[in-house]
């Protein structure tokens, strides 16, 4: 069979955008099953949800098959899977009975039926068989695409489904087809056009932050320019005009460490260095794992639509709210809700904000649990959405506790793959001493700094009295902050309050 060449894949790619986000797949690590003869190439791409993506293309006839949510054909999957295939790491094999099942049915197409009963609606994995989409043959390829050698239908469809007519059958709404596909293709190109400026916009951005980094470093942390706020926000206003918002709130707590404590520079050093790790990965996602290049784009400041993210196959468990925290991000109140699934034993984050006089989510209880689908956002990050709750809460729940050294642990596998995480959970069983001027949680296993007064200091000691106790806590560069104590009939929580001035109870 004749392989297509690189150049080809490239010219059915919808966009430039399209092949970017394909490459950090195009690797045989991240595919099972991978087969190809004189008809099709297919594999099962392994990516962040549950369930792998189930992807074939016929490279006769040009059409693509994928089980992804992505509304696009080719999706990225289909390219990185024919990107894969011409290099020469698809080994050839027959293909299996759901790709056998979908050729035969673009074989009956192809020969001249104009009503036909498409294959099962499932495709040997349990899931309904995804729509997939046609194209006209890649420049130079030499096939041509059914025997009137315009494009051919994919032939996919429900039972009985009625294949329309050349010209566009009118359809219910009074839209052709024809004219349906037009508005569709165009509406795609600008979305696509919109995406590759707003990269433009990042990558130009990315670049400026890390010629300031240079110029910070050549000047030295002893600049008096440091200790001016201005010097600060100027750089994140820039970094907001180029669509890396994140980055640009890390700048504005950043100019907050400057002059805050004896140690300062260490501090400030620690998170130039990071950023700079940023904006050297920001600037290189096309050659990223795609995991790795879906948390730095999220980190960065990309924002993903939450559509888009419930359109993700869900996480289903029982989750434990295990902590709470609330803190300011410049004029935003942001709420932590930390979850822990009772069978995976996987944490989440779900995030809510509230601006002045509004309201920060109250329907996730410290110490209940609920069974629900977490939709999770891409990548290894823990951001999720809460989707469908089967059932009421139930209270009390607890998350698991260790000692601190699985927890110290835990959290180091987590800053492993995201090393510029500020925030990571941990639940554990330890006591509350004392190191010097400062108090620790401790046990056998070692002993962690707390960073807590008032309130939550008063509270956390009252109720361990001296003994180990079952506390959640974030583990953050400058400390460990207590976000709630768990006893057998009930949790405490103890987080961080939002301020009750700036943002109205619910």
């Amino acid at each position: 069979m004749a392989r297509w060449s690189p150049e080809q894949v490239e010219a059915i790619a919808p966009s430039a955008a399209a092949v970017s986000a394909a490459r950090p797949i195009t690797t045989v690590a991240a595919w099972g099953g991978l087969g190809a003869d004189e008809r099709a190439v297919w594999g099962s791409c392994r990516g962040s949800g549950a369930e792998p993506y189930d992807t074939m293309v016929d490279h006769v006839g040009v059409a693509f098959r994928c089980t992804c949510p992505s509304r696009r054909r080719p999706c990225k999957h289909a390219l990185a899977l024919l990107l894969l295939w011409t290099s020469g790491d698809v080994p050839e094999s027959a293909p299996p009975a759901g790709v056998a099942a979908w050729l035969d049915a673009r074989r009956a197409a192809e020969g001249g039926r104009t009503s036909e009963v498409g294959p099962s609606s499932e495709d040997g994995s349990g899931r309904p068989a995804e729509a997939s989409a046609s194209a006209s043959p890649p420049a130079g390829s030499g096939e041509r695409a059914g025997s009137g050698g315009g494009a051919v239908g994919d032939g996919d469809g429900a039972p009985g489904g009625r294949r329309d007519g050349e010209h566009g059958a009118e359809r219910q709404d009074g839209v052709r087809e024809g004219e349906r596909d037009t508005v569709t293709d165009e509406a795609a190109g600008d979305r696509d056009r919109a995406r590759d400026e707003r990269v433009e916009r990042m990558h130009a951005g990315l670049t400026e932050l890390d010629r300031w980094l240079d110029d910070r470093m050549r000047t030295g942390l002893a600049d008096p320019a440091l200790a001016r706020y201005s010097t600060w926000d100027e750089l994140a206003a820039r970094l907001i005009d180029a669509q890396a918002g994140s980055l640009a709130n890390r700048i504005r707590r950043l100019a907050g460490l400057v002059g805050a404590s004896p140690d300062w520079h260490g501090d400030v050093l620690a998170e130039l260095g990071l950023l700079h790790l940023l904006a050297q990965a920001g600037r290189r996602l096309g050659s990223l794992p795609g995991p790795l290049a879906d948390a730095v784009a999220t980190t960065v400041g990309w924002q993903v639509r939450q559509a888009d993210v419930l359109a993700g196959v869900p996480d289903t468990d029982t989750w434990v709210v295990a902590g709470r925290s609330d803190t300011r991000e410049d004029r935003i109140e942001v709420r932590r809700h930390w979850l822990r699934g009772v069978d995976s034993g996987r944490w989440a984050l779900v995030l809510s904000f509230a601006a002045y006089r509004q309201s920060l989510d109250t329907s996730l209880t410290v110490g209940s649990s609920i069974t629900a689908d977490l939709h999770r956002y891409p990548g290894p990050a823990l951001r999720a959405l809460v989707g469908t709750r089967h059932g009421d809460a139930r209270e009390p729940a607890a998350p698991p506790a260790g000692d601190l050294a699985s927890a110290c642990g835990d959290v180091g596998s987590v800053l492993a793959a995201e090393p510029w995480l500020d925030r990571v959970p941990f639940t554990a069983a330890a006591a509350i001493g004392v190191d010097g001027p400062r108090f620790v949680l401790t046990d056998r296993s070692g002993s962690l700094p707390l960073i807590a007064g008032g309130a939550p200091l008063a509270t956390l000691l009252a109720v361990a009295g001296g003994d180990a106790v079952r506390v959640t806590c974030e583990w953050t560069p400058h400390g460990v902050v207590p976000l709630s104590i768990h006893l057998d009939d009930r949790s405490i929580d103890i987080g961080p309050r939002a301020d009750d001035s700036f943002v109205s109870a619910a």
